[in-house]
């Protein structure tokens, strides 16, 4: 069926470019894309309309790096560096979900303040139970989110008898938990917590179901000081972190790494020639206190990166806060390195947070032809009265910053409307 939508149409086909239709029109056919034009070709001049009037078409948002489970913790914590803060409340927070009442209570609350906050894709984290790493994929489903979500794999340093496997109960797991996927929108990621959490024996095991089964992998790197001196004694014949993941076949092309804060010249060369995708999470890195990531030079050298709330060290769920804190920490790292490294820009910091992330998931550039349409509008007529009439490209700008779930008045999940 063919579809048009009319509104003032904003999208980030490449980093740091505006593709912006002022009163444009944008053709769907079954869902996807089949155009994107100034004035409506007259071969589509019968077909359905859906006029959002002055409102902002805009690409809906990717959060690529977030755990499911620690949503009820959100906010608490902040003042702890990492490897305590996970000791003192993530892992009996997610020690919880072992109660399937409760991980459903929480997982379709979260599910629904991801819509109705535009985000539509996600790359996610759960806890190390299947049942409740189930119900999290059946309300993601539900509510209209598409994505990759991983059931947490941790045999070691967690809590033992609260929230920590044996090996052998991960491998199983793991095996139960990929033969019980079957859903349409939301598919089985590999996912161990960090090198810490694993032994040599679960990593390698891991290695071969990802390798057996061909599925992706996401895990983290580098946040934390603490956490990298760790992984050396942990690893003493891996020079860097990145090697602990190598060694058992886990470092490879679409693997997702959070954090990349220390990432030197040598690991970002094996993140770039692996075809590694790094997942900045600004938010977290700050209330953690961990670092800044040197988004700008990995951008310089090709890396491929994305942005991930990365709740609950990240505070903020919505997307567009996500951005707004990237762009924020960019310019604390220009101060940083006396005003030498460029901060992202607004467009920048769009095209990380839509465009970046739904190309891991086959989506192209921008609104491209052929691709299911992952969109909101957004009506910004709250917004405080501005001095004189703003271009579309102000709008756009300000919503960036001044967005709430309320303005967000549409939601387009793989060519469906979902809100």
């Amino acid at each position: 069926m063919t579809q048009v939508l009319r509104g003032n149409i904003v999208q980030a086909p490449q980093l740091g470019k505006l593709d912006i239709r002022e009163h444009g029109y944008l053709v769907l056919e079954d869902g996807a894309v089949r155009g994107v034009y100034d004035a409506l070709p007259e071969a589509f001049a019968s077909a359905p309309l859906t006029d959002y009037g002055d409102r902002l078409i805009m690409q809906s948002f990717a959060d690529m790096h977030l755990h499911a489970p620690q949503y009820p913790m959100l906010g608490m914590g902040m003042d702890l560096p990492l490897l305590d803060w996970l000791n003192t409340y993530t892992f009996r927070t997610e020690a919880r979900f072992a109660d399937p009442d409760f991980a459903r209570r929480t997982y379709r609350r979260l599910a629904t303040d991801l819509i109705t906050n535009g985000t539509t894709r996600v790359c996610m984290f759960s806890s190390l139970h299947t049942e409740a790493t189930w119900i999290l994929m059946e309300e993601l489903e539900r509510a209209g989110v598409t994505g990759f979500v991983g059931k947490v794999n941790m045999d070691r340093n967690g809590l033992p008898g609260i929230l920590q496997e044996t090996t052998e109960q991960s491998i199983s797991e793991t095996l139960r938990w990929l033969d019980g996927c079957r859903f349409d929108h939301i598919k089985p990621i590999i996912t161990p917590r960090f090198t810490p959490s694993c032994t040599d024996e679960l990593m390698a095991a891991l290695g071969r179901i990802a390798r057996d089964r061909g599925l992706y992998i996401q895990s983290h790197l580098s946040e934390n000081r603490g956490e990298i001196a760790w992984v050396r004694e942990l690893h003493p014949d891996c020079p860097q972190y990145w090697e602990s993941y190598d060694k058992f076949g886990l470092w490879k092309d679409h693997t997702v790494m959070a954090h990349c804060v220390y990432s030197d010249a040598r690991e970002c060369a094996a993140i770039r020639r692996a075809g590694v995708v790094v997942a900045h999470c600004a938010g977290s890195n700050i209330n953690l206190c961990s670092g800044i990531s040197p988004v700008r030079e990995m951008l310089r050298q090709g890396i491929w990166v994305t942005l991930g709330s990365d709740i609950a060290g990240g505070a903020q769920l919505p997307m567009y806060k996500v951005i707004t804190m990237s762009i924020r920490a960019s310019k604390i790292k220009r101060m940083e390195t006396d005003w030498s490294e460029d901060f992202l820009t607004v467009p920048e910091g769009y095209y990380l947070g839509t465009t970046a992330g739904h190309r891991y998931f086959g989506g192209g550039e921008g609104f491209a032809v052929g691709k299911l349409l992952h969109a909101i509008v957004v009506d910004d007529g709250d917004f405080p009265e501005p001095v004189r009439q703003l271009t579309v490209r102000e709008r756009f700008e300000r919503a960036i910053y001044m967005l709430h779930r309320h303005n967000i008045t549409a939601v387009w999940s793989d060519g469906r409307l979902v809100k």
